[in-house]
């Protein structure tokens, strides 16, 4: 199966990532034409150039906002460090912009409602999800009102997003990381001077291990470190058997002693490389719906894999649910925490199962309804299963005033007509 590993030797922010992902071969045009189903190409531009960090070529990215192009205060971002428009105030006067405050409901209607591959949506709302959560610690709200402020800037959609689609145009399943190197020093936010890591990165941080080391810079930015948390796995090397394909390496903006260069290794584990999954269970007949629903926004925020209700009599012929969720080693411990604190469930069971999974990767197809993203889902080399993108297929019925069954039949079709000739020309 496909994994990277993240070598955050100098860090990790939003930019180094999607630098290190067009490096590692995600076609540039591919990535802007992805991220312009979010509809946001009014509001940014996309800049990729290729650098050198202390002699290392990398490749660099910058989000650039469109409203603030003409305004003769900004600067050079390679004056201002790994990322730093994410703390816009660190060494200007840039006033924040109307776009810098959406909430977690804001972004996360943005993403749904964008024509993105449902893979995609899932993994960028899972990210900004952990930031919310964090972000909410931090400042006592609510996840759904918090005001992402720095973070929520149209650059670090552009980021997360960003990088969810590169995970996905690579098809990766597995994510590891070393330790993060955070920086020294103080940042200045939006909230006055703080110090290295941002309460909100500390928050993110918790449970990874990372360290202090060299120049007084912001190192791990909070986009950076949400991606982690939300994403990766820590390993101090290499995973046993892991294969290297490539190494790439996506550029900061610091010049520091050490080259300021996310490193990226994109290669294979054994398909048969076991990892721990764990079912949780609980019986609940005490809590309303609206309860249970938010639980399992929850659930999926603190990283279980799935989640499920079932509906069962319990003693005294009560009717209640059944609560599941398959999750990781990594997020066990969240999702147990969030169990407890979230419903009216005192305990629960706990199973170490098997998971077998087909891989799963995006394919489009033009059909007479426009393009159409196809999950194909794929074990021991065999196609097993071909469904087109359901929200995708929703809007090209409306639009066409078609039945939706039509438009994912003729996309079905369409890849397996594709298949057959790929067939005939080998």
């Amino acid at each position: 199966m496909k994994a990277i590993y993240l070598d955050c030797f100098a860090g990790i922010s939003g930019n180094m990532l999607l630098g290190a992902f067009l490096q590692a071969g995600v076609p540039e045009k591919y990535l802007k034409d992805e991220l312009a189903k979010m509809k946001l190409s009014d509001e940014f531009t996309l800049h990729c150039s290729n650098v050198k960090k202390n002699g290392i070529a990398a490749c660099y990215v910058e989000v650039k906002l469109e409203n603030q192009k003409h305004e003769k205060h900004e600067k050079d971002v390679h004056d201002h460090g790994n990322k730093h428009h994410e703390h816009r105030n660190e060494n200007t006067q840039v006033q924040p912009h109307a776009h810098d405050h959406r909430t977690m409901a804001d972004i996360r209607g943005m993403i749904g409602s964008s024509t993105l591959a449902e893979p995609i949506k899932e993994k960028s709302i899972r990210i900004f999800e952990v930031l919310a959560q964090a972000e909410g610690k931090v400042h006592n709200m609510p996840v759904e009102e918090v005001h992402f402020h720095e973070v929520g800037a149209v650059d670090s959609i552009v980021d997360i997003v960003g990088t969810a689609i590169c995970l996905e145009y690579l098809r990766i399943e597995k994510v590891y990381t070393s330790r993060l190197n955070v920086g020294s020093g103080f940042v200045r936010c939006e909230h006055g001077l703080m110090p290295v890591p941002a309460p909100a990165t500390a928050e993110l941080l918790a449970k990874v291990p990372f360290y202090h080391e060299g120049a007084e810079k912001e190192l791990t930015t909070p986009t950076g470190a949400a991606v982690v948390k939300a994403l990766a796995k820590y390993e101090t090397n290499l995973p046993q058997g892991f294969e290297t394909d490539c190494i790439a390496y996506g550029a900061g903006t610091w010049e520091l002693a050490i080259p300021n260069v996310l490193r990226l290794y994109l290669g294979d584990l054994p398909a048969d490389k076991k990892e721990l999954h764990f079912l949780l269970t609980t019986n609940i007949d005490d809590s309303t719906p609206q309860l249970l629903g938010y639980t399992m926004e929850r659930l999926f925020a603190a990283g279980a894999l799935d989640a499920w209700f079932m509906p069962i009599f319990m003693k005294k012929n009560r009717p209640a649910q059944m609560l599941s969720v398959l999750t990781d080693e990594v997020h066990k411990e969240d999702c147990i925490n969030t169990i407890l604190s979230e419903t009216t469930s005192i305990g629960m069971r706990i199973q170490i199962v098997d998971r077998v999974e087909a891989e799963r990767h995006i394919e489009a197809v033009v059909t007479v309804y426009g393009e159409i993203p196809c999950k194909v889902s794929c074990y021991r080399g065999n196609i097993v299963s071909v469904s087109a993108e359901y929200d995708v297929c929703c809007k090209a019925a409306r639009q066409y005033d078609v039945p939706l069954k039509s438009v994912q039949q003729k996309a079905v079709a369409k890849f397996w007509e594709i298949q057959e000739g790929l067939k005939v020309l080998l």
